[in-house]
């Protein structure tokens, strides 16, 4: 029973863990002078990353390939079907002109690689489907490229860049070693329980471990992105919430899975494939929706077709067991 209750204080602990973590080391950057733009695309980029990075290095370390693979492909399904398209039903939501041609695209490359990789079975006359070391490198440099990407772009867009779009609150030395201290146990804790819950949950219920991430973690570690796209939506502020998230995606693929699989290859789901084809889907249909209607744009009956997506996804999950 205890299991269970430290599944859910473990999602809220990597939830909080990430937080203090970002805002104590985003305090302790600004203290020694680095711009307030180098640290929303270096300490805040990677710490909303986090929650997803923890539970994948735990379920790596314990061979639970099922968890990180099914973490990785559940949170990129939620962000463009369940939180795209609750964001775009509470308002029309405007997508940036690089957003639609390099950002999308290039979430969809990383999803076509990742399925190639996954495809070893037909591609590599292999036994058994693993994401391998090797192809783990290539997915973490394809990751250099996209920083490389993103830091040209800020430095040719700087001057429409506002310091307003992330407030770093000023802390006291010791606040910022206590928020440090406590984003790293709880990021700690957090990955521990909630890896270890999920296997205990799909022991109890007769689950696979694989649907209990693609569903209950995955939208436990996407919160973060889900109530900030939310409030962004009820105060018309949608500039970058689209790229915020596709980017979201672009990490959770490159940085995070690449990072579970050079810890040690990761056994490729059962039902990987379908899951898989269904992101590709997904990503291309965001891609084409930028063209119907009003250009550069995601409308509300988009947004309820994503959410229906979303829902007939979860039913399939459901009845696929």
């Amino acid at each position: 029973m205890l299991e269970y209750i430290l599944f859910f204080v473990g999602i809220f602990l990597l939830l909080k863990g990430a937080d203090y973590l970002v805002e104590g080391s985003s305090s302790l950057a600004k203290k020694f002078g680095i711009p307030t733009l180098v640290i929303g695309l270096t300490i805040v980029a990677f710490g909303t990353s986090m929650p997803e990075l923890v539970v994948n290095v735990f379920a790596s370390i314990r061979g639970s390939g099922d968890i990180a693979f099914g973490n990785i492909v559940g949170s990129n399904l939620a962000n463009i079907l369940l939180i795209l398209g609750i964001t775009a039903i509470i308002t029309n939501v405007r997508v940036q002109h690089t957003t639609t041609w390099k950002e999308i695209p290039f979430s969809l490359l990383a999803a076509i690689v990742l399925f190639v990789f996954a495809n070893t079975l037909v591609f590599d006359g292999l036994e058994l489907n693993y994401l391998l070391r090797f192809e783990a490198i290539l997915l973490l440099l394809f990751f250099v490229i996209f920083l490389y990407y993103v830091v040209e772009l800020t430095k040719r867009n700087k001057s429409q860049m506002k310091d307003k779009n992330m407030e770093i609150k000023k802390l006291s030395g010791l606040k910022i070693t206590l928020y440090i201290l406590l984003g790293l146990v709880g990021l700690y804790l957090g990955g521990k329980w909630v890896v270890d819950g999920a296997v205990s949950l799909a022991r109890l219920f007769g689950m696979s471990e694989y649907f209990i991430s693609l569903t209950i973690i995955a939208i436990g570690t996407s919160l973060p992105e889900l109530i900030t796209s939310i409030i962004a939506a009820l105060k018309k502020d949608m500039d970058l919430a689209v790229g915020n998230i596709i980017g979201s995606n672009i990490f959770n693929i490159l940085w995070i899975l690449g990072v579970s699989a050079l810890i040690t290859p990761l056994k490729i789901p059962r039902f990987a494939i379908v899951d898989l084809s269904i992101l590709l889907g997904a990503t291309l249909l965001l891609f084409l929706f930028m063209f119907v209607g009003k250009k550069h744009e995601l409308e509300r009956k988009q947004g309820i077709i994503f959410v229906l997506i979303y829902v007939a996804y979860i039913v399939y999950l459901i009845l696929r067991g």
